[in-house]
């Protein structure tokens, strides 16, 4: 018979929309294609192609593996999937130059609407209908394969809510609520538009440089294939691939609160590349992500700064009047509207940024129903303090290093990605890090990223985005 969902779209949508906690959704995508893209399947699909893994060191630091520090590589899947098995080095091409025993690889970020775009029909595998959001297919979802031990430094994404399929392998998660910001120790260096890092190594923290992460409350869970997890909006997350092969499929859902987050991201991009440009540029110092295309003009950032501004002021006038800010529904509008690095990835129009929201008021807690958790909605409860403390990694220990993140961006250009750091040698990845990242010598002056640090924290952006909005009257 059909296959019956435990939540009808609706439902769904507005657990998603109203939830501020994550959690798992089960029984939900039996039906979807989707399910049946191991990697072995991909590769088939892919015909050979190549896409990029980043590689980084299974040792567990004290400093967290930020993206400067990794080596990447031109690869198929075959000869990742080789890699990843143990066969001849033969087969396994660029990565026969990594030890498995010593690196993990992840094929992160990538947009199924380019690596499949001679393919489209493959985008109706993914159906996020049945969570509310009709029309939203594989077009404006990311897909993510990694080895055991792939990971990416704990980091929150200014924009949107996620919305995660675990396809193949587990991946544990590690949450933590907005309200431990602070103890996290959030940065912008290395910079990335809509990623706040946190400086600490969720897998092995460092508690004598950053004592106030044993104030914070890890939810972690472990995603198994077919589950679905809620990310909500503003909650850190440090994702580890625990098997040996994982395959994942996300996607950002935007809220209103993302017209104001994107007046707060242009602020920050504006100080960030004003100050490090002014830097000596041989100092070495790695301060831009390679996920990030140029460090742009400041003429650019303020053309950023003034289309957030006028976007967000377009909608608030909208839900002043009464009327719904409106949701994109045509293929390329939701294309545009997609989170997180979607600007950058298919280089989308600014102006696209004034019709992002799926809601545009922030339902009342009064008007919400009770959260139906049970068999098929799983709360993701926090950790005990004990062990929160003693590393959030330590529940279930059976991999080696541990760590994963995409918001509105404003009209990037769209050209290949600068490396900041591409090794083509045999083990011989860059682990070079930023001088504020440093452990052990303690500093005797400030820094230009001491400096920022203050300017663009998170509550001090903040206040600066009110005032900003204040002066145009709001």
């Amino acid at each position: 018979g059909e296959d019956v969902k435990p939540f009808t779209p609706e439902k769904t949508k507005e657990i998603v929309m109203s939830l501020q906690q994550p959690a798992v959704f089960c029984n939900m995508v039996g039906d979807w294609p989707a399910l049946h893209w191991n990697v072995k399947y991909l590769s088939a699909v892919l015909e050979g192609k190549t896409i990029q893994f980043r590689l980084g060191l299974r040792m567990v630091d004290l400093v967290p593996q930020f993206e400067t520090s990794c080596s990447y590589v031109e690869a198929t899947l075959e000869e990742f999937l080789a890699w990843s098995c143990g066969q001849p080095s033969c087969l396994s091409g660029p990565f026969s130059c990594y030890d498995y025993s010593k690196y993990w690889a992840y094929a992160d970020y990538k947009y199924i609407a380019r690596i499949f775009e001679d393919k489209p029909e493959i985008f109706q595998d993914v159906r996020w209908s049945d969570f509310g959001f009709p029309g939203r297919s594989g077009k404006e979802s990311t897909l993510w394969i990694g080895s055991e031990g792939a990971n990416t430094p704990c980091h929150l994404d200014s924009y949107g809510c996620n919305l995660v399929l675990q396809v193949q392998g587990r991946k544990r998660w590690h949450l933590f609520p907005p309200g431990d910001t602070s103890f996290l120790y959030p940065t912008r260096i290395p910079y990335e538009e809509s990623s706040i890092f946190s400086k600490v190594n969720i897998a092995n923290p460092d508690l004598k440089r950053f004592p106030e992460f044993r104030n914070s409350t890890a939810h972690v869970v472990t995603l198994s294939p077919g589950q679905v997890l809620l990310v909500p909006r503003h909650w850190w997350h440090y994702v580890e691939s625990i098997d040996p092969v994982t395959v994942s499929i996300n996607s950002w859902i935007e809220l209103d609160a993302d017209h104001e987050a994107r007046v707060e991201e242009a602020i920050t991009r504006m100080l960030v590349c004003a100050i490090k440009s002014a830097e000596n540029p041989s100092d070495g110092d790695l301060w831009l992500n390679p996920t990030e295309v140029e460090a742009t003009s400041h003429e650019i950032n303020l053309q950023y700064l003034n289309k957030a501004v006028s976007a967000y002021l377009t909608c608030q006038e909208t839900s002043v009047s009464g009327q719904a800010c409106s949701s994109s529904t045509g293929a390329e509008q939701r294309t545009n509207s997609s989170c997180k690095r979607k600007r950058r990835e298919v280089g989308c129009e600014p102006e696209g940024c004034t019709l992002l929201t799926q809601d545009c008021s922030t339902p009342k807690a009064e008007e919400l129903q009770k959260i139906p958790f049970g068999p098929h909605l799983i709360q993701v409860l926090p950790q005990s303090h004990k062990t929160n403390v003693m590393g959030a990694v330590a529940v279930e220990s059976d991999s080696t290093d541990l760590r994963e993140n995409e918001g509105e961006h404003f009209g990037k250009l769209h050209c290949k990605r600068r490396r900041l750091l591409m090794s083509n040698d045999c083990e011989t990845a860059a682990h070079q890090m930023d001088s504020s990242c440093s452990p052990c010598t303690p500093q005797t002056a400030l820094s230009t990223n001491d400096l920022l640090d203050c300017l663009v924290n998170p509550r001090v952006i903040s206040l600066v985005a009110q005032l900003l909005l204040e002066r145009t009257g709001v």
